[in-house]
């Protein structure tokens, strides 16, 4: 667990547009984890704090077309600077206005990462998956050549979160088993993830993979440590409790709990 450390050494600033559901659990869990969040989504400003900016976040969640053309701004402002830039597609495939926005956005932006459930990245991926809106089944398909496909077409490293999460580069795919059930009694839980995963790519270094992996396995320790402390208390505590973790959780700690296996391709 090297990353961790380095967000809270570095205090990485994070440029979050984002969903109005989410913006206050997104900034305090990345506060929480040692990284400072910036929401800014004016269109006058977004280009000035991407690009000084350790990471930018896109998330769909509440779209309009002023969120868009904000989102458009500020990937754009990112993709000039070299910063890393990652995309919560939020209900992609749910509706016609959600694919297409995600489609634009895939073709005028660089992504750094994608990071969704299963029918989520199927539908940047351009592969047929039911979905019944934002919080999508797993489906019948092969998870894995879903992710390798998505990787491989935008050119970034993909996270499919689950039961079990993939994470890929489109050459080497890691498998990582932490989290808990009780994330998906949370609303916004996924979205901090994504938000997390841009504070690990913020101070990387370029090795993309292997901080995307490594902010998935902590992000899974931190809420499986919750959630025993909070057992039978609800999501309620749940909640207090995961963002206590974010923060007090030890490299060294999160490294004995975690399960990451790279798979042989």
């Amino acid at each position: 667990m090297l990353y961790i450390e380095k967000i809270r050494q570095l205090n990485p600033l994070v440029h979050n547009i984002t969903n109005i559901v989410v913006a206050n659990f997104s900034a305090n869990g990345l506060l929480a984890l040692g990284a400072s969040p910036f929401m800014a989504d004016a269109h006058e400003e977004v280009a000035d704090v991407a690009a000084m900016s350790g990471a930018v976040v896109l998330n769909i969640g509440t779209l309009n077309d002023y969120a868009i053309h904000s989102m458009l701004l500020a990937g754009q402002s990112a993709n000039a600077a070299g910063v890393p830039l990652v995309l919560d597609p939020v209900g992609a495939g749910a509706t016609a206005y959600r694919s297409d926005v995600t489609g634009r956005l895939v073709r005028e932006l660089k992504l750094t990462a994608l990071r969704g459930n299963v029918a989520e990245v199927a539908n940047v991926a351009g592969v047929d998956w039911a979905s019944k809106g934002v919080d999508a089944g797993q489906g019948d398909g092969d998870v894995v050549a879903l992710a390798l496909k998505a990787a491989r077409k935008l050119g970034c490293v993909v996270i499919v979160t689950g039961k079990e999460d993939c994470v890929t580069d489109g050459e080497r795919v890691f498998m990582v088993d932490n989290g808990h059930p009780v994330l998906t009694k949370v609303t916004g839980t996924g979205c901090l993830l994504s938000a997390v995963v841009g504070a690990f790519l913020a101070v990387s270094e370029g090795s993309h993979l292997e901080a995307a992996a490594e902010a998935v396995a902590f992000y899974g320790a931190a809420a499986e440590i919750a959630a025993e402390i909070t057992d039978g208390r609800g999501p309620g505590s749940f909640q207090i409790e995961f963002l206590n973790q974010l923060s007090v959780l030890t490299a060294s700690a999160a490294a004995e709990r975690a399960r990451i296996r790279l798979l042989v391709l």
